[in-house]
């Protein structure tokens, strides 16, 4: 059994370049790869860099669909460049930990998130989203992939 370290962040907006799609949870994996590199060459197409680690934002829009916003924190807004898309992650209060392992067994840590809230007299409020500070082509094994989980909410 996994333990989680949660904590309180009091997050402010972050401007972002993002592709966005509605997909089943099996086509995730495969797009977040290909959108990364779609937003990647648009930043270069600009003269500019990521200033931070890629994210992934969830929308549940069905049993096992969501609504993916895929991209990196930027200084500035781009212009639309084709599927890449000015978004941001909004300012607020947030339950934030770093889950280390699987991608595919992350569903108990956003339990162990939304618990925490509650028990703060909270609610979850918006999106959540993962912050990627491995590379699966740098860390090859699972178990040692660090996501950081953010999950804003309201008092």
């Amino acid at each position: 059994m996994r333990t989680y370290r949660i904590v309180q962040d009091e997050l402010l907006e972050q401007v972002t370049e993002v592709v966005r799609a509605t997909l089943s949870v099996e086509e995730i994996g495969a797009f977040i790869g290909r959108a990364l590199g779609s937003v990647t060459r648009a930043l270069a197409r600009e003269g500019m860099s990521p200033s931070g680690p890629p994210f992934a934002r969830y929308h549940r829009v069905g049993a096992k669909r969501f609504d993916v916003e895929v991209g990196f924190p930027t200084q500035r807004g781009v212009s639309s460049s084709g599927e890449v898309r000015a978004s941001s992650l909004p300012a607020g209060p947030a339950a934030v930990m770093t889950y280390v392992g699987p991608y595919d067994q992350m569903e108990a840590a956003y339990g162990a998130l939304a618990a925490w809230v509650a028990h703060h007299g909270g609610r979850p409020f918006g999106d959540p989203w993962e912050i990627y500070l491995s590379d699966p082509a740098q860390e090859p094994d699972p178990e040692q992939w660090r996501t950081e989980i953010v999950m804003p909410f309201a008092r």
